[in-house]
């Protein structure tokens, strides 16, 4: 039973990645941030290059979502967005025909399905621990590290005490 209580999730996130992309990782400047917001509120419709490393954090007023590559953003979908944290070596392209914009929106809705599995289970420190290992896998240890606990806790429901006990104990938060 103590195995069931510390397993690891192993789900991947889903990623259009294309492995000859050189990416330098990185958590974008304020200043970048103020300026995708301002894209955002101008209802631009985006999408988040799939050809790299990268993502977008948005801010909603009573949680977050998480837009990886290929994700749309924008429009009238992200016009509650109130604050935005890019993650990686962050690209925002446009959509260039209909069709580009109609598979950018299905995939933001594998993003947030992804999550929603994710915020499905009751624990919270589980939610916490595999929403950190489903980043690890897709960026790096460093980066998701610099990356604020309110950010993660915003995405799966939880405090962000919690998402700190979790970075500090890991597996052993049920001896804390």
């Amino acid at each position: 039973m103590d195995s069931e209580k510390n397993r690891r999730y192993q789900a991947v996130m889903v990623s259009n990645y294309h492995l000859d992309t050189h990416v330098i990782d990185r958590v974008a400047m304020p200043d970048e941030e103020a300026d995708i917001l301002t894209m955002l509120h101008n209802h631009e419709v985006l999408m988040v290059n799939s050809r790299r490393r990268n993502g977008l954090i948005l801010f909603k007023k009573y949680h977050a979502e998480f837009a990886g590559p290929g994700a749309v953003v924008g429009g009238d979908y992200d016009r509650d967005c109130q604050r935005v944290l890019a993650i990686g070596n962050l690209s925002l392209l446009s959509p260039e025909s209909h069709e580009d914009r109609q598979k950018a929106f299905l995939i933001r809705r594998q993003w947030i399905r992804l999550i929603k599995q994710i915020t499905e289970n009751h624990i919270a420190h589980e939610r916490v621990q595999k929403i950190l290992d489903q980043f690890e896998q897709w960026f790096t240890a460093d980066i998701v590290a610099q990356l604020p606990d309110e950010a993660f806790a915003n995405l799966v429901g939880v405090l962000p005490q919690t998402v700190a006990i979790v970075r500090r104990f890991g597996s052993d938060v049920d001896n804390y």
